[in-house]
């Protein structure tokens, strides 16, 4: 009888154990909601990393784009250049242009809009790599201090006289003709410190090809040896 009463509590005890279950597993789910509810938030703070890893990633772009110029910027730096023979004619043209230049400004009306065209033509239109090269030469010889303060200084006169030009042609009174040949005198004695550190040999025949570039048409350059026309036929 008693085991049968332990039978009959063994068989009541699984309908309380059983009412246990459905909270257990109730729970559960809960647990699985909430977990389930929490997961935008997740997916959202995961959104918000991407978009700050592409944004960091779209700034540092520009610094990427330099660091991969860079190799490319040393080999223009460092390009082979030209033979200096190349070079000092055309510095030479270019300061008979400049004098030129300067001969136009005393006429009684002179024109300075076709005195800005000068400093855009001709020999003078690549002044600015010409000298530049002379310089780097002068560099290689130990002189490059005062050959690049020179090319400053002849590049700075030159853009303050087109400036004071440019004035000139909006009729502005401080824009005098005085004022422009001091400017055409800076840039020529820049230009003329400049040729100094040239060796002597190439300087001289520099000047025998300018000057022929200066005859009238029509005169025969035969008298130059084949060196010298072949550095004419190179400018």
């Amino acid at each position: 009888m008693l085991l049968c009463c332990v039978g009959m509590a063994s068989l009541g005890t699984p309908a309380h154990v059983s009412s246990n279950r459905p909270l257990q597993c109730s729970a559960w789910k809960a647990k699985r909601v909430r977990c389930a509810v929490s997961s935008p938030r997740w997916r959202e703070g995961r959104r918000t990393v991407s978009f700050s890893l592409l944004l960091s990633h779209l700034l540092l772009i520009p610094h990427r784009a330099a660091v991969l110029a860079s190799p490319f910027d040393n080999y223009v730096k460092r390009k082979k250049l030209d033979p200096l023979e190349a070079y000092v004619p055309a510095v030479i043209l270019t300061e008979f242009q400049i004098k030129d230049l300067e001969k136009t400004l005393e006429g009684d009306e002179p024109q300075y809009d076709f005195c800005r065209s000068l400093l855009r033509s001709g020999p003078a239109a690549s002044l600015r790599v010409n000298i530049r090269a002379v310089a780097q030469y002068a560099s290689d010889s130990g002189n490059g201090k005062t050959a690049f303060n020179d090319v400053d200084e002849c590049l700075r006169s030159l853009e303050e006289l087109d400036s004071l030009l440019l004035h000139a042609t909006r009729k502005d009174p401080e824009a005098s003709v005085k004022s422009m040949k001091t400017k055409i005198n800076s840039a020529l004695n820049a230009l003329d410190s400049l040729l100094k550190t040239v060796p002597s040999d190439v300087l001289s025949k520099g000047k025998v090809i300018a000057d022929s570039y200066r005859e009238p048409e029509g005169e025969e350059t035969g008298s130059l040896d084949p060196e010298l026309k072949q550095l004419q036929s190179i400018l």
